[in-house]
């Protein structure tokens, strides 16, 4: 089934929307949860900051669902079309995290060739002056590779709906991966200090793609 240009285009908008929604409720439950009980309207405060990726990836993915029932559309087909997108934009997304200091590293015992030091500047979460694990930049380039190869991988694809489980396990991965040099403490913790939300929420989204791999492997189409 071919994409439809219009579809798609309409579909950026609302995945746009369900996004920021997305990714301002899992920071918002995971680090304001008292203050969100006292005034719920915190949810539309973005020029506040605080978006978490994982959010806003499980928002895109549940409005695509709507969209495509509703339009009866192939999942499989759009979603391997975004997915390399998606991979890019939070590459470039992740640039952004290094220049507002968020998302910052775990100190290092000395100032070496893969450290970065940031300067006293305000509103910026990361400690000034400390050499800190770049794992705003670790990350960007993690995921403009895994954008590499889903964009070559694409014309290689054995079934519809093979990229977008490829990102569902690579990422998560990586990310649990990230996750053990990230210094940055309101990120959130299931088990404090052994297991982050986002590796928690990684584990689940491995599964996941692991399991749609599997079941779409065997169909073929």
């Amino acid at each position: 089934m071919g994409a439809s240009p219009e579809r798609a285009t309409d579909l950026i908008f609302y995945i746009l929307i369900a996004a920021l929604f997305g990714s301002r409720v899992i920071h918002v439950f995971v680090n304001e949860w008292d203050r969100f009980l006292g005034n719920p309207l915190i949810l539309f405060f973005l020029w506040e900051g605080g978006l978490v990726f994982y959010g806003g990836l499980i928002g895109a993915v549940l409005i695509s669902l709507w969209y495509f029932k509703k339009h009866q559309l192939s999942f499989w087909t759009y979603t391997d079309i975004f997915i390399p997108a998606v991979a890019l934009g939070h590459a470039i997304g992740r640039i952004g995290c290094f220049f507002a200091g968020c998302c910052h590293g775990r100190p290092v015992l000395q100032d070496v060739w893969y450290t970065v030091i940031f300067p006293s500047v305000e509103k910026s979460s990361a400690p000034p002056g400390i050499p800190l694990y770049p794992t705003q930049l670790m990350e960007s380039s993690t995921e403009f590779l895994i954008f590499l190869f889903l964009f070559f991988w694409r014309r290689h694809k054995a079934f519809e709906g093979q990229l977008f489980c490829f990102y569902l396990m690579i990422y998560p991965i990586f990310r649990s991966i990230l996750e053990l040099f990230r210094g940055d403490l309101d990120r959130g913790f299931i088990v404090d200090p052994w297991l982050s939300t986002s590796q928690f929420i990684s584990i689940f989204l491995f599964l996941t793609g692991l399991g749609l791999y599997i079941y779409r492997s065997g169909r073929k189409t």
